[in-house]
């Protein structure tokens, strides 16, 4: 039976999760300061930030998976923070697009809802991901009952794809990216519906 880690340990595993997640936002940073974003800096950086939110939430959903595949169960415990990293990385990318380049001007960001297709689909996955976010605490967790809880983030499943394909229709030349991102994603649900036919045939 494997030891369970101190409580030391776990911080130390925990600083280390906060650190990666912050890392792009600082790498983000000092390539803004530095001038390194290329031609159209704000196009970059609002890009940036998205693509590490829909990232972090291929992680969210890979560690799953990986807990289960290295027999490591505490890794779950890990998804939380990230899924709330995601969601504030998602909350900064549609803030910088409203702030700096609409700046503010509210009439614009609805005709682009309405008009930009990629912008549409943007947007509904980020309001989708926004009970998600509001329902992370154990309070939370609690009052819905772990059955609803787990229904309501079955959202998940809708919200990724939908921002691969915002991500997929905003890139005007190299689409690879977005989709390498909807393979990763293709993988991972693919793995789970592996495992609950295997686990529905063991019952």
């Amino acid at each position: 039976m494997s030891r369970r880690p101190s409580k030391p340990q776990d911080k130390l595993v925990y600083a280390a999760v906060w650190l990666a997640c912050f890392a792009p936002l600082v790498w983000l940073a000092w390539r803004a300061f530095s001038g390194d974003l290329g031609a159209n800096p704000i196009e970059t950086l609002i890009r940036q930030i998205g693509v590490w939110g829909l990232r972090l939430l291929l992680v969210g959903l890979a560690i799953t998976p990986a807990a289960r595949i290295l027999r490591k169960p505490r890794l779950v415990r890990f998804r939380r923070t990230i899924g709330l990293f995601a969601f504030s990385y998602i909350c900064l990318h549609l803030l910088t697009y409203i702030g700096v380049d609409l700046f503010f001007d509210w009439g614009q960001l609805v005709k682009d809802i309405l008009k930009r297709p990629f912008i549409t689909l943007g947007m509904a996955a980020f309001v989708l991901l926004i009970p998600l976010a509001v329902t992370s605490t154990n309070g939370m967790i609690q009052r819905l009952g772990r059955a609803t809880w787990q229904r309501l983030h079955w959202l998940i499943y809708l919200i990724v794809p939908l921002g691969v394909a915002h991500y997929y229709l905003l890139v005007k030349a190299d689409h690879r990216p977005p989709l390498v991102y909807a393979a990763v994603f293709t993988a991972l649900m693919g793995w789970r519906f592996c495992d609950a036919w295997q686990r529905r045939t063991r019952s």
